[in-house]
């Protein structure tokens, strides 16, 4: 097994080499599925009944809205994975070329870069994801960016609305509360102290049944709450703690990614082009990336929003529309006549 790391972009992944030929390995989409479905079968094992006991109305609420965003995480996920990145055409006649692939020996489209690890050219090349097992290229970045951002609102949906339980089971920490809950109630009759401090029943005719004896009293026991209920379960508590871990993990790392990449988006361009145009930038100041049309005609052409889509039905919701173009012409600054 070698670590090969692509130079481009920073980003690394695993592969194994066979015959000189490299074969793409699908441990990690693997990895994401189970952890995926291990948070989502935790959060129905453990939150569902909490959030029911609590409030059974906010809890459709909380199904419906908490699978809109898991049937978005898996639309995307899987198209992401499925979808090829975009090749150009081998043997076709090229309206614009950037040059020429030492590698392909064959005409490179505008924006379009060699993959190490497919061996192949990308357009509009991102970069390499492992744990997509695929490049992030033209036809699928908008696939790849969704499910990032789904992701993320989906952890800080279980963060938000699982908050009280790990506090609970993880912070305090109450194993005992098994124990009170499994304790029969306490019976007796009442006591009071004479003068030498020693206590006495009570022997009021009040506190004696028709039989002549003493009443029996159902005494308080201590609440338990649903959340002590799951820290005194080994198994519950390891689950929490797992999807906390998790959860504030996935957060923390596709937060970031989300972040970096939603400038870039906005800008007009990939992480491949961000780190060349900024070395352009330190070059010459007066330089402008070409393919920057505006912050939003940028996101309406990355999320496909022209000829008639709306955000509402073709984001909001899982949706195949393909990209706006063929991912070997682009429109430049100055060249806006034919906007879709």
């Amino acid at each position: 097994m070698n670590v090969i790391r692509c130079i481009k972009n920073g980003d690394y992944t695993v592969s194994f080499q066979i015959a000189g030929h490299i074969s793409k390995s699908p441990v990690f989409v693997f990895c994401v599925t189970v952890l995926t479905s291990s948070v989502v079968a935790i959060a129905y094992w453990i939150g569902l009944p909490y959030w029911w006991h609590r409030n059974p109305y906010l809890t459709v609420f909380l199904v419906i809205f908490g699978n809109w965003l898991l049937l978005n995480i898996v639309f995307h996920y899987y198209m992401a994975v499925t979808t090829p990145p975009g090749h150009p055409p081998n043997g076709a006649m090229l309206v614009e070329a950037a040059g020429i692939c030492k590698k392909c020996i064959s005409p490179k489209p505008p924006r379009t870069h060699h993959c190490s690890v497919c061996d192949k050219c990308i357009l509009a090349m991102d970069h390499h994801c492992p744990w997509l097992n695929n490049c992030v290229g033209f036809f699928n970045a908008r696939y790849f960016y969704l499910y990032m951002a789904y992701m993320v609102a989906g952890v800080t949906f279980i963060i938000v609305f699982g908050i009280d339980i790990g506090y609970v089971v993880i912070w305090i920490n109450d194993p005992d509360a098994a124990t009170l809950k499994d304790d029969p109630e306490l019976i007796g009759h009442p006591l009071r102290m004479n003068q030498s401090g020693v206590l006495v029943p009570v022997k009021d005719i009040l506190e004696y049944d028709s039989e002549n004896f003493p009443r029996e009293h159902i005494l308080p026991t201590p609440l338990i709450t649903e959340a002590q209920l799951i820290s005194a379960d080994p198994w519950k508590r390891k689950a929490v703690f797992f999807v906390a871990v998790a959860c504030i993990a996935v957060f923390i790392a596709l937060g970031g990614l989300v972040v970096m990449h939603t400038k870039n988006i906005g800008r007009g361009e990939t992480s491949i082009e961000y780190h060349i145009n900024t070395t352009m930038r330190k070059q010459n100041s007066n330089f402008r990336n070409p393919y920057n049309l505006g912050k939003k005609k940028n996101w309406r052409k990355f999320l496909g929003l022209t000829q008639g889509r709306t955000f509402i039905r073709h984001v909001l919701f899982p949706s195949r529309h393909a990209p706006t173009g063929t991912g070997l012409t682009w429109h430049a600054t100055g060249d806006l006549e034919d906007w879709p």
